[in-house]
């Protein structure tokens, strides 16, 4: 078994740390948050009072951040995690944040000789708790070797999507496309309601007919349907939708910095963007068919 640090220990992350603990690891954690130190104890990890504590003596470092900033800083400042841990370690970096931040980290990581991926996670706070979420796994072929193993207790889908920076790539475009997709179905929805088409009717037609798709037919965002979906929970998160803007605000980043047309990307960030400013940032990121209502 293996020393593994985790360094984040939120909705997401704690419910990762504690799989790994299950799974007979030594897992050491941090986070600002004691509650979630807390919580890590009680599944079997130790808590840990700052980064370099935690790191020191780790053979993997696991890290689920907020942004961009946060990784680097956490990674590369004078009391962070290259600092503090072994030589030949593993760097396993979970958070969503820009391209260009995840391939400097990795390339100041290999400089100082540690195996290092980019690994943002599809699933939510369910499939963190459940080991299946879906990893988008950038970096070396010898790094993803390293680290998946450890993926494989947190996650049931892993895909090496190719080198540095890659699986944040995959993670916005794939999340761009979620966005788009919703309001759409959301749309729809809402036409139909004005229509007088029952919500089921459209729901039995649409689900097996070509506006398929997942934010119909497993989080379709009005009452009845699919019962798993916020919708029959008051549209509490899931997946909130200043969650789904910050990853919309990165697609568009990316987008620019390469030159890329996403008109839609755009105007989803737009919607999105107006949605959370009117106080809505923790609801559900379906719950943006009351505002497409008018």
């Amino acid at each position: 078994m293996a020393v593994v640090a985790f360094v984040g220990l939120g909705n997401m992350g704690g419910p990762m740390a504690a799989n790994l603990a299950k799974a007979g690891h030594d897992v050491k954690g941090f986070d600002l948050s004691q509650d979630a130190l807390t919580k890590l104890e009680e599944a079997g990890g130790k808590a840990f009072g700052s980064v370099a504590e935690a790191v020191k003596g780790a053979d993997v470092v696991v890290t689920m951040l907020p942004a961009g900033k946060h990784v680097r800083e956490v990674y590369a400042g004078e009391d962070g995690i290259l600092a503090n841990i072994n030589s030949g370690a593993t760097l396993i970096d979970s958070s969503t944040i820009d391209v260009q931040s995840a391939r400097d980290v990795a390339k100041i990581a290999e400089q100082a000789g540690m195996k290092m991926v980019d690994a943002p996670v599809s699933g939510g706070v369910g499939g963190a708790a459940a080991g299946t979420l879906t990893f988008m796994v950038g970096g070396s072929d010898e790094a993803f070797a390293a680290a998946k193993p450890f993926l494989d207790i947190m996650g049931k889908t892993i895909v090496h999507a190719g080198g540095a920076g890659n699986g944040q790539a995959a993670k916005i475009c794939n999340n761009m496309m979620l966005g788009i997709q919703m309001i759409s179905v959301c749309e729809a929805f809402a036409l139909a309601e004005k229509l007088g088409l029952d919500h089921q009717k459209l729901y039995d037609i649409s689900s097996t007919a070509s506006g398929q798709c997942w934010s119909l037919t497993s989080y379709c965002p009005v009452p009845g349907p699919v019962e798993t979906s916020p919708a029959n929970n008051e549209y509490k998160p899931g997946f909130a939708a200043a969650m789904m803007l910050k990853d919309l605000k990165l697609a568009q980043e990316a987008s620019g910095a390469v030159n890329a047309q996403t008109p839609l990307g755009a105007a989803a960030d737009e919607l999105y963007s107006a949605f959370c400013d009117a106080g809505n940032g923790n609801v559900d990121f379906s719950g943006i068919i009351n505002k497409l209502r008018g």
